[in-house]
């Protein structure tokens, strides 16, 4: 059984197009409306005017909602949001659900790292664990299994993969980890169509002793976000 992380006020919503980077227009009970997207991807194979979607209320600021996820397979959604995200992974450490972080509990959020922010650093039963968080909604693969990133280039997950690099070489614990916010996927990749800078970034930090992991979520049409897998198989 799945274990369930989130239980959110989803409303049903239909993406019509993307105005820019952080705004979308919805359609929600058939008035159309702005909606807030937090993902910097530029997640094209979601982002289809008439796909069915799922949208979060929210109050203040130019916009009346979240755009959360898109429907996917067996009606589940695939989870756009990196705030969702990002609160699913912690109620996950949370409940100690992920083999990778066993017995691990969040120290800091945002932590200055060289030039870069990190998400977060974790105190582990080992010692401290330095961790950058990536969202991979990107499907691939023959049967779909895959979770991909990036879907385009990224000059700033380029830095933080070069900034674990640095914190491994010089004795620190350094992870990156992906989230696959898909249901049905099994594995984690990169894909160099987007950035095969990181691509190869990841290969050469894997080598210099940065763990790699990856977790999979969805959300259930109820508005349960849930735990699917809590380790993908990693192919560098």
């Amino acid at each position: 059984m799945r274990e369930v992380l989130l239980k959110l006020n989803v409303v049903p919503c239909v993406f019509l197009e993307r105005l820019n980077r952080f705004v979308a227009l919805v359609e929600v009970n058939g008035e159309i409306r702005k909606a807030l997207v937090t993902n910097t991807g530029r997640l094209e194979e979601f982002m289809v005017p008439g796909r069915r979607a799922f949208c979060l209320p929210k109050s203040g600021g130019k916009t009346d909602f979240v755009l959360l996820a898109f429907e996917d397979l067996d009606g589940k959604g695939a989870v756009i949001d990196t705030r969702t995200q990002a609160k699913a992974f912690e109620r996950a450490v949370e409940l100690n659900l992920i083999p990778w972080l066993r017995d691990c509990s969040i120290k800091r959020r945002e932590v200055r790292v060289g030039n870069s922010r990190l998400d977060y650093l974790f105190d582990c039963p080992e010692g401290e664990v330095y961790a950058e968080m990536k969202s991979a909604v990107l499907r691939g693969g023959e049967r779909g299994e895959y979770a991909m990133y990036p879907d385009c280039p990224s000059v700033r997950g380029q830095k933080h993969v070069r900034e674990l690099m640095e914190l491994s070489r010089a004795g620190k614990k350094a992870m990156i980890f992906f989230v696959g916010a898909m249901p049905g996927v099994e594995k984690f990749r990169p894909y160099e169509g987007g950035d095969p800078e990181i691509a190869r970034l990841l290969k050469k930090a894997s080598k210099a002793g940065v763990e790699i992991r990856a977790l999979s979520i969805s959300l259930l049409p109820d508005g349960r976000v849930v735990l699917e897998r809590p380790s993908l198989e990693i192919d560098l």
